[in-house]
């Protein structure tokens, strides 16, 4: 397997777009890396050039201890998962899984030996003489997959292969993907627009907006320490709610207002010193919707809850999503209750202050 390095990588197209700017990046050996963001951040663009597809404009890409800027793709040793499998119609899932080896030359027993083995580990050994048309999605999902991994390759490279998959076959195969990365020990990066597959695959994620690097961490540092105002309301479901404000000083005790002076709350002891120099000055407050807790007797606790109007309730089996209304500030919450609060009336949540986030209204980056 390999180390995947990118130093100072862009990609300009015509007409002076900047798809991909200034990447560096570092991927470990056997590390597992999630590329992450909305469509158009550059995230395929740059999976694309590390894979030789794409052709790039300045920077330097080492797979290994090999610069593989010229190097054409099929030598690379790297393979690719893509959103559409790429199968082909007239020939069997062994054909389809072998056809990469028997181009190369490899033996055929070596093949048969590495198409087995690989149909084993993804449990589609009964599916070998079958076409792709007599397949289910999750299974020609399983097959592409299986024709990356006899190539053994140093690099697996996964562009959102499971977008085309339902709600329950997504969850399955995430499992059948993190499974596999154990097993086989191997170098995986994956591109995805949604960050819940980012969060439960990845051993780092790498979040992408405008071509430009966001931020690189583990997925609980991602969730529970974002950088900037963006990281922050892309990565988390429901999204974090953002409140702009001021902070205000009373009796050496510092407050958080909201614009509309409907809420007021009293922020964490524990940065009074790197909040100060906000003091009468605009931010932005950050709460994630799990840390709107419940009160149990809906009474309000001054400085520490919030009165709100009900207007959504989503029930979600273990957890209940609350879509709230204070003036014309929109908020989410996630509680557990066995309650059921009701639309279109009045229900106090108090605020974890604690865990709450903090936003500079400039730059848009966080207070820490």
């Amino acid at each position: 397997m390999a180390r995947v390095e990118l130093k100072d990588l862009c990609k300009v197209y015509s007409g002076n777009i900047e798809a991909v700017k200034k990447a560096d990046l570092v991927i470990n050996d056997k590390e597992f890396v999630v590329l992450v963001g909305p469509s158009g951040c550059g995230k395929s663009t740059t999976l694309r050039m590390i894979a030789g597809l794409e052709e790039i404009t300045s920077g330097t890409i080492h797979i290994g201890d090999t610069l593989v800027n010229d190097v054409p793709p099929k030598n690379r040793d790297i393979a690719m998962v893509f959103q559409n499998y790429a199968l082909y119609p007239h020939m069997t899932v062994y054909k389809n899984m072998a056809f990469g080896l028997i181009l190369r030359k490899y033996p055929k027993k070596e093949i048969e030996d590495r198409v087995h083995n690989a149909a084993k580990i993804l449990g589609i050994t009964d599916l070998l003489d079958r076409r792709p048309k007599a397949l289910s999605g999750g299974q020609r999902q399983r097959v592409a997959v299986g024709r990356a991994i006899v190539r053994q390759p140093k690099v697996f490279l996964f562009d959102e292969p499971l977008s085309n998959l339902d709600a329950k076959l997504r969850v399955q195969m995430r499992a059948e993907i993190s499974k596999l990365h154990t097993r086989l020990q191997s170098t995986m990066i994956y591109v995805t627009h949604d960050q819940i597959e980012a969060m439960t695959m990845g051993d780092r994620i790498v979040v992408m907006l405008d071509g430009v690097i966001q931020q690189v961490a583990a997925p609980l540092e991602l969730y529970n320490h974002p950088v900037n105002l963006f990281v922050a309301g892309f990565i988390g479901s429901p999204p974090m709610n953002m409140v702009k404000g001021k902070l205000i000083a009373e009796n050496d005790t510092l407050f958080f207002v909201d614009d509309q002076e409907t809420v007021k709350l009293r922020a964490p002891k524990s940065r009074k010193d790197l909040l100060q120099t906000y003091v009468n000055k605009s931010i932005i407050l950050g709460i994630r919707p799990e840390h709107l807790l419940e009160n149990p007797d809906q009474k309000e606790n001054p400085n520490v809850s919030i009165n709100a109007m009900i207007e959504v309730v989503e029930p979600m089996g273990s957890e209940i999503n609350l879509y709230l209304k204070i003036g014309k500030q929109s908020l989410t919450a996630c509680i557990h209750t066995d309650s059921q609060p009701e639309v279109a009336k009045p229900h106090i949540l108090d605020v974890d202050m604690e865990a709450t986030h903090f936003f500079d209204v400039n730059t848009e980056k966080t207070i820490y």
